[in-house]
């Protein structure tokens, strides 16, 4: 387990993470890693505190993951159903949280469609003065945390199993595909990836990114971020690609001509991978629009494909952030 002193209550953003941190998630990530090996994969790290996820939008793959990663910790939960809930009969959200609070939350993971509600929550858990850590589990456009956190983790564990650490992609040259401009797990990675050194080549079509993401970054980080509104000169030599689930929405709102011309132009495909290293490697985050922004059988393909690793990544590295921001309680 990490030996570095944690200090952060909440997890709302990686805008201001540090090396320190980043470096603090992997090691206890890759320390409950081995716990999931194990025929006994249940540590009693946090038992006697209450996680309740808060997921006022649909999710599968973040829900069950935080879900299952409280367990392994032997935390109580409590899970939140926006169809089920007093919402529905005019209740706010900062009373339902307060509501949580009062059964006795220790930790609330919070999704949400609008941008802000996860620090809207904090502000409100700290003017209370509770302890209660909120752990943004994605918030519109903004930020997704732990998404990036665990690609990250899933990168610099296939580079080295036992010491995944920021280092190991320092010149790596990664490719960032697709709806830029409404992905908030883009935003997350772009801060995660850079601050690991890695060079991150974003491209998508012009009305899904536009020139102020390269003003995302400041001082030295900045360098390390470009823009493509091809697709050749981002995936050129790239060691790793990552491609964005595509909304069918934006096709209604005239950003998109059509499916077919999207993949046709930025779709990843066994042709195009051949201008990338000869090792390279796909993620995505999921859910995946098979023949629209990845080849179906790139995604079958475990030569070339980690989502399943990123899949599994997430249990371990949702794991070390609950553990880091309940350990201090």
């Amino acid at each position: 387990m990490a030996t570095t002193t944690w200090t952060r209550r909440h997890i709302l953003s990686l805008a201001d993470f540090t090396v320190a941190e980043y470096e603090t998630v992997l090691q206890t990530a890759a320390s409950f890693r081995e716990v999931l090996s194990r025929r006994t994969k249940k540590v009693p790290a946090l038992q006697g505190q209450v996680v309740a996820n808060l997921f006022f939008e649909p999710s599968t793959r973040t829900r069950s993951s935080f879900e299952l990663a409280a367990k392994r910790l032997s935390a109580d939960i409590l899970n939140f159903s926006t169809g089920t809930s007093s919402l529905t009969k005019g209740e706010t959200i900062l009373d339902t949280a307060k509501t949580y609070l009062a059964m006795g939350a220790d930790i609330m993971v919070i999704r949400h469609q609008h941008s802000g509600v996860p620090q809207a929550i904090a502000l409100e858990m700290d003017r209370l003065e509770s302890g209660v850590s909120i752990l943004n589990a994605g918030d519109g456009q903004h930020q997704h945390p732990s998404q990036a956190l665990l690609d990250l983790f899933t990168l610099t564990s296939l580079l080295d199993t036992d010491n995944p650490r920021l280092e190991l992609l320092s010149g790596k040259k990664i490719a960032i595909v697709g709806d830029i401009l409404h992905s908030r797990v883009a935003r997350s990675n772009i801060y995660s990836l850079t601050a690991a050194g890695a060079q991150v080549h974003l491209a998508g079509p012009p009305t899904l990114l536009p020139k102020l993401f390269l003003e995302i970054l400041d001082g030295e980080q900045k360098d390390k971020l470009y823009l493509h509104w091809e697709i050749e000169p981002a995936l050129k030599d790239a060691h790793f690609v990552m491609t964005l689930r595509l909304q069918k929405e934006r096709m209604s709102a005239n950003l998109l001509p059509s499916l077919r011309e999207y993949h046709q132009r930025y779709g990843i495909t066994r042709e195009c991978l051949e201008l990338c290293q000869p090792e390279v490697k796909i993620l995505h985050p999921g859910p995946v629009n098979r023949g629209v922004e990845l080849s179906s059988d790139l995604m079958d393909d475990p030569r070339l494909s980690l989502i399943s690793q990123q899949v599994t990544s997430g249990v371990a590295v949702r794991m070390a952030l609950l553990y880091l921001i309940g350990s201090s309680k």
